[in-house]
This record gives C-alpha cells, structure tokens and sequence, in this order.
C-alpha cells in the first residue's frame, strides 16, 4: 500500500494532536510532514513525534502531500493556501480545522484550481492551553468533528479525509455551510465572548478586587476556563463570523436584560422559572449527546 503523506500547516495544539494520533495508528504507512511559526515549536514537533519531518520551507513541506491540513487561526488559512497553491501535486485535498466555514470557503474557491480540492472541517474540540505541547492523540477522541457537505469536493475526496479523521476516534457529523457558522456561533463563539466577558466583570470589580479573588472557586473556573484559551484564534474567528457572532450576543443581551428586570420587579417566581427551565433543557441536552460526544 502507498504511504499516505500528510502535511499540517500549524502544528500546534489542533495539529500536533492530530499528527499524533495518525501517527499512533499508522505507524510508518504514514508519513507527515509540519510548518509552525518558530523554529523551537518544529522541533518540538518532531521531538514529540507529532511529525516525522518539519521545515519552514514551505514546498518541502507541501509537495509531495496527498492531503494538507491547515490548522492556523481562521485569518491566515486563505493567505496560507495562496502560498502553497504552487507547490501542490494533482489531486492533492486541502482540509481545515477552522472555526468558521463561510468565510474561508468564498474565498478559497475563487483561488483552487479544478485538480485541488477543498474538504472543511472543524474539530469541536480544545484546550485553553495552545502550542505543540498541549497536544494529545486523544484530544480527539469521542468529540464531535463536523465536515461541511457543501463545497464542491467530489466524493472520493470527502471520504478519504472523513476515513483517516475517523482513525482519531472522533464523532463525524455532516452539515451544510451556512448553519454550520450559525450553531457554531451558540455553541462555541458567544460562550467564548461571554467567559470573557465574567473575566473582565471582574478585572472592573474596582477595589473588591482581593475579595471577590478569595471566593473565585470552581464555579468561576469552570464558567471561565475557556477564556484562557488563544486570543489570536479568537479574534479572527470573531471577524470571520460577524454576522451570527453579533445576532446571538443581542439575543443574550436581550435574555440578561428580561433578567435584570425581573429582578429589579423582585419577581421571584420569573426568575425560579428562568434557572428551572435553563436546567431542565441543560440536563436534557447533555442527557441526549452524552450518547454521541463527550463534551
């Protein structure tokens, strides 16, 4: 059998965690090769066996690659592939780990050439920690990975990227474009806004400062956690997703003013009805995917 050649363009937490995993299951019928900003992160890549092979030279890394998967934050994935454009081989299939989907799609099939095909993803997982150092071949594992059905890639394409995702031990789910950024932006973009949001609250808590700092126990880290996450990531997927991004904040703006207002009416039977009815749809929620995804 040929040896399947990867290339990931971003071997950090996203892309180290795949190289990994691959590698933990192919062995030597994979052969992958890395891109990462700095020097230190491709040898720590090549350290951790995340690839076999990286460089900052960029044909290098790309060439020879079967499929490339591109894993740099939303903004620079378009200006990436008009870099490796030239140095792609026939047939090659470029796939992503982008947060948002429109965005990089009506731009990239302006610039793909008939023989290079594009297969979006998006790993419904992550860590606040970022870098090749946080990666881990299990990071995968029982999660969601949505691929986006609608951008012109033939089949043989999407199934031989959905085939070797599978080998991750990941849940795959389809959807269309369109309704991808705007659950994404429930599930994912506004939670991340809103962490940070409880962050700041409490940077302007003014002189109670050191107080409220003795009382931050587990249910501040764990409303929170995700805001340590990768500003870089998060500003581009906040300026590549802008209009469902914004829409959602003014619905849970609208949501946290009828809360203030029951609460100022000291309307106490409103706001038991808020948190039960929050509760109910949660358990239910996690009752339902639980059986699907770990999340």
């Amino acid at each position: 059998m040929k040896k399947l050649q990867l290339a990931i363009i971003g071997v950090g937490l996203i892309g180290g965690s795949l190289g990994l995993a691959l590698k933990d299951k192919l062995g030597d019928d994979i052969y992958v090769t890395g891109l990462s900003r700095t020097q230190a992160s491709m040898d720590e890549a090549v350290k951790l066996g995340a690839v076999d092979m990286a460089s900052a030279d960029i044909e290098a890394v790309v060439k020879d690659a079967d499929i490339v998967f591109l894993s740099t934050p939303v903004l620079q994935i378009v200006p990436m592939v008009e870099k490796i454009l030239p140095h792609l081989k026939a047939g090659a299939i470029l796939t992503d780990a982008g947060s948002t989907k429109q965005y990089i799609w009506q731009r990239l099939h302006k610039l793909l050439p008939k023989d290079i095909y594009y297969v979006a993803g998006h790993p419904m997982t992550g860590k606040e920690r970022s870098g090749v150092q946080a990666a881990d071949k299990n990071l995968f594992f029982n999660k969601c990975y949505v691929i986006v059905e609608d951008t012109g890639a033939p089949a043989a394409a999407m199934e031989k990227v959905i085939d070797l995702l599978k080998l991750t031990g990941a849940n795959l789910t389809t959807l269309d474009i369109a309704k991808h950024d705007r659950c994404a932006s429930v599930i994912s973009h506004v939670p991340h806004v809103a962490a940070a949001a409880l962050v700041t609250l409490l940077n302007r808590s003014q002189g109670d400062m050191e107080s409220c700092l003795k009382l931050a126990g587990g249910g501040f880290k764990d409303t929170t956690r995700i805001a340590s996450s990768n500003s870089d990531m998060w500003a581009d997927i906040c300026m590549s997703n802008p209009e469902a991004i914004t829409n959602n904040l003014r619905e849970l703006q609208q949501i946290l003013e009828e809360v203030i207002a029951a609460i100022e009416q000291e309307d106490r039977t409103k706001i038991f009805d808020y948190f039960a009815a929050a509760k109910e749809r949660r358990d239910k929620i996690i009752d339902q995917t639980g059986k699907l995804f770990e999340i």
